[in-house]
C-alpha cells in the first residue's frame, strides 16, 4: 500500500511596512508550501523578497496569493473591479512575485486567490475567466489552487491549467463544502484541526457544520497564517501526521 502524501500550506508574506502579520519565520519550519501575498491585500516588495528567501531557506515551495487592491480591508471586501482590470491585476501581482522567486533561482509553482477575490472568482463567470486568462498569460505551467465547486476551478481545468484543492482545517465548512468565513480570526483547537487533517488526507472526508460527512479530497492542508495559534496547530498536525505515517511533501510532488 502506497504511503499517503499531502502538502502542508499556509498564507505568508502578509506583513506591510512596519505592520507585522503572522510569524513567517516560525511557519516556514512546519509547512511544505507557502502562498505569498503579492502587495495588493497585504505585503510589499521588501516583505515579498524576504518571504521568498525564507521559503528557499526551508525548502518550501512557493505560490502567489493575489487579492483585491484593499490593504485597509485585508482583501476581504468585494470591490467594483471589472474583469479586464482584474486580469491586469492578476498579471501584475503574479508577475512581481515570479520575478522575486526567479531572482533566487527558484520556480513559482501555484496560485491561490485571497479572501473576497476567491469568493468572486467562484461565482462570477467573467471574473473567473479573466483570472484564469491572467494566470495562463504569465505561465501556463502554474497550478491553480481552488475548490472543485468553484467556477474558477472548473474554468482553470477547461483552460488546461493543472488544478489543486486546498482545504483549511482552521475553518468550518457547510454541507456544500463552502468555508464558513470568520469576520475575526479565532484560535483553533490544535487536536481538532489535526484530526480533520488526518481524515482529509486518509479518507478525503470532512464533517460539515450540520454534522454530515462530506467529500473533501485535497492536495494540501491549509492553516491560515493569521490564525492566532497557527504555529501550535501546525505542530500538532505534524505530530499526528508522523504518528499516522502521512508524508508532508511540496505541492509539486503531488503532480509528479
Amino acid at each position: 500500500m502506497s504511503r499517503v502524501m499531502i502538502a502542508l500550506n499556509s498564507d505568508t508574506g502578509e506583513s506591510f511596512g512596519n505592520f507585522r502579520v503572522g510569524n513567517d519565520e516560525e511557519l516556514m519550519k512546519f509547512i511544505s508550501s507557502a502562498n505569498i501575498a503579492c502587495g495588493f491585500h497585504a505585503g510589499d516588495p521588501v516583505v515579498m523578497a524576504h518571504t521568498v528567501r525564507l521559503a528557499k531557506e526551508h525548502g518550501v515551495s512557493i505560490g502567489a496569493h493575489p487579492g483585491y487592491p484593499d490593504l485597509m480591508g485585508f482583501g476581504r471586501r468585494k470591490m467594483g473591479v471589472t474583469p479586464e482590470e482584474m486580469r491586469d491585476y492578476i498579471v501584475y501581482q503574479i508577475g512581481a512575485l515570479k520575478a522575486f522567486v526567479e531572482s533566487e533561482g527558484l520556480q513559482l509553482q501555484h496560485v491561490w486567490l485571497h479572501g473576497a477575490l476567491q469568493s468572486a472568482a467562484g461565482k462570477d463567470e467573467s471574473m473567473a475567466k479573466a483570472i484564469v486568462e491572467g494566470i495562463r498569460s504569465v505561465d501556463p505551467k502554474l497550478i491553480m489552487a481552488s475548490r472543485p465547486s468553484l467556477l474558477s476551478y472548473k474554468m482553470a481545468e477547461k483552460a488546461g491549467l493543472r488544478t489543486a484543492v486546498f482545504v483549511g482545517v482552521d475553518l468550518e465548512y457547510d454541507r456544500d463544502g463552502m468555508p464558513v468565513i470568520q469576520r475575526k480570526k479565532k484560535a483553533t483547537d490544535p487536536k481538532e484541526a489535526a484530526g480533520k487533517a488526518v481524515k482529509i488526507a486518509k479518507e478525503g472526508r470532512l464533517t460539515a457544520t450540520t454534522g454530515e460527512e462530506i467529500d473533501m479530497r485535497a492536495n494540501a492542508i491549509l492553516v491560515h497564517g493569521d490564525t492566532p495559534n497557527a504555529i501550535d496547530v501546525l505542530k500538532e498536525i505534524r505530530r499526528e501526521f508522523a504518528r499516522q505515517d502521512i508524508e508532508v511533501v511540496p505541492l509539486g510532488r503531488m503532480f509528479s
